[in-house]
């Protein structure tokens, strides 16, 4: 790359802390770096034009977890581990809400929801008997039942006529979110460059040698906040998991108002704009959605087609305007990896698609694990 004197001594130069990653655990990391030290020249690094991974492309559920979620993490978590992953995703909303206010990002507490389907009577009853003992272990957190039990007031089809509700979750609007959060990290003089890939990195001892698509560069301190694409930089246990989504056209007198879970949590959609935003369906093909190409396939897309007629809107015409997808970091744990790697490199990846949640809270995290 053809650098200037200026653009060479100005953005690449004597670098405190280079950040891999300019989604919510990045910028937020850069954010309690620069008030740990004030004084501090702070870099980041971005491979996308936008935030590449999830942090742009998620759906905006400010949720802690659903009723069917928590039963299934405790299958293969212990209830103290499940009380603190639930305990950090808390967290990470209060400080995201506290950190950019609720009418910057237009959070609004409709409530979160469950739907069952009306075939799986076996599902439906496990998680109806175990609510009572879900409702147990969050009492701390909200004082009152976490999940209760509501008519099905929307008119969905093919449902059990009553769903789980929990009126303590949320939604947000994703783009304002992440707008104000790189103006505010922006505004504390960190610098972000956008299309820079980090191909490779080299502990030094002293410093961290830092190659990326355009140039190379010195750094004091090192840190990968790429969650799915982590494993393209580090040895550590998580795998990329690629969402797919897709958005409908405004819809006169959209009745629907909130965020909701179906099939276990591996569909999700909600209301924003007039408009039905819906995204899940990896389960259809686990495999093939454990890329970081960001692509649609038609097997996804059609099956969300077909829950929009069938089941979310089946008296209500609709027309799809727009698709996407986005890349989660997920592993066999859903407690994310912060941790240090080496002398001078440390990580905060592995969100386990909870990035909204807890994406604040781990950046915070990662900027701690530094003296």
């Amino acid at each position: 790359m053809n650098l200037s004197y200026w653009e060479i001594k100005s953005y690449l130069s004597n670098i405190d802390f280079t950040i891999i990653g300019s989604g919510i655990v990045g910028l937020n990391c850069a954010l309690n770096l620069k008030e740990r030290f004030p004084e501090a020249n702070i870099l980041v690094l971005e491979r996308g034009m936008l935030p590449q991974g999830a942090s742009t492309k998620n759906a905006g559920f400010a949720c802690f977890g659903s009723l069917s979620e928590i039963i299934d993490d405790l299958d293969s978590h212990s209830e103290e581990e499940v009380f603190d992953l639930v305990k950090k995703r808390l967290d990470g909303l209060k400080l995201l809400r506290q950190t950019l206010s609720d009418k910057t990002i237009e959070y609004y507490q409709y409530g979160g929801c469950e739907l069952f389907d009306s075939n799986d009577d076996e599902f439906y009853d496990t998680c109806l008997s175990k609510r009572e003992v879900i409702n147990k272990l969050l009492f701390p957190f909200f004082k009152s039942e976490a999940f209760i039990l509501k008519e099905n007031v929307f008119q969905f089809k093919n449902v059990k006529e009553y769903y789980s509700f929990s009126p303590f979750e949320g939604q947000l609007d994703t783009g304002k979110m992440m707008v104000a959060l790189t103006n505010l990290v922006l505004s504390k003089g960190v610098k972000i460059l956008n299309s820079v890939s980090v191909e490779s990195f080299q502990d030094l001892g002293g410093s961290i040698h830092v190659k990326t698509n355009h140039f190379e560069l010195k750094t004091n301190k090192l840190l990968i906040a790429t969650n799915g694409f982590a494993k393209q930089l580090m040895d550590e246990e998580v795998k990329p998991a690629r969402a797919q989504v897709l958005i409908t056209k405004p819809i006169e007198n959209l009745h629907i108002k909130g965020t909701f879970h179906l099939d276990k949590g591996f569909y999700y959609f909600r209301n924003i704009d007039n408009r039905i935003l819906f995204g899940g369906g990896r389960n259809l093909d686990f495999k093939t959605e454990e890329t970081t190409v960001m692509e649609q396939t038609r097997l996804i897309q059609d099956k969300l087609e077909e829950l929009l007629k069938t089941t979310i809107l089946p008296k209500t015409p609709f027309e799809i305007e727009h698709r996407w997808s986005g890349i989660m970091g997920v592993g066999n744990q859903k407690k994310p990896i912060v941790k240090q790697l080496s002398g001078n490199v440390y990580c905060g990846v592995r969100l386990g698609g909870m990035g909204v949640a807890i994406g604040s809270l781990i950046g915070k995290e990662l900027a701690e694990l530094l003296n």
